[in-house]
Order: structure tokens, then sequence, then C-alpha cells
């Protein structure tokens, strides 16, 4: 029972120092600057990313789509001369 004692206070103590450390707030310090300087970067996420790569490939495909029809109808206005 004793030693069970001593060592909840001994974890209990340890644990308290560890939140105390300075490790915690140069963690959280070097996450705000890491935070800021992506925020400068002007980054997208990859949901975004995906969301304009999906946009960009059915406007290629509408693209092709319309190339072959103006094609088509240069072809039908064209003729031949004699």
């Amino acid at each position: 029972m004793l030693n069970e004692k001593l060592f909840d206070g001994i974890a209990a103590k340890l644990s308290e120092a560890a939140n105390s450390s300075p490790a915690k707030d140069i963690e959280k310090n070097i996450r705000a600057l890491l935070a800021q300087s992506f925020a400068k970067l002007d980054l997208i996420t990859r949901e975004e990313f995906d969301v304009q790569t999906q946009v960009l490939t059915r406007a290629r495909e509408q693209l092709n789509k319309l190339e072959g029809r103006v094609k088509e109808l240069e072809t039908q206005h064209i003729k031949p001369t004699p």
C-alpha cells in the first residue's frame, strides 16, 4: 500500500513537471511559427486541390469536344474548288 502511494505521488509529480516544462512552451512556439509560415505561403488543402483538379479535367474534356465540333463544322463549310 505504501509503495503504491509512493509511486502514485512520484507519477503525479513527474506529470506535473512534464506539463510545466519548457519543452511544452517550445513545442507551442514552434507550432505557432510553423502555422504563421504556412499562412504566408498561401497553401491550399488537399481537398481544394482535388476539387480544382476535377474542374480542370472537365474543362479539358469540354475543350476537346468543342475543338472536335469546330473541325467538323469547318470541314462541312469548306468545299473543294473545282
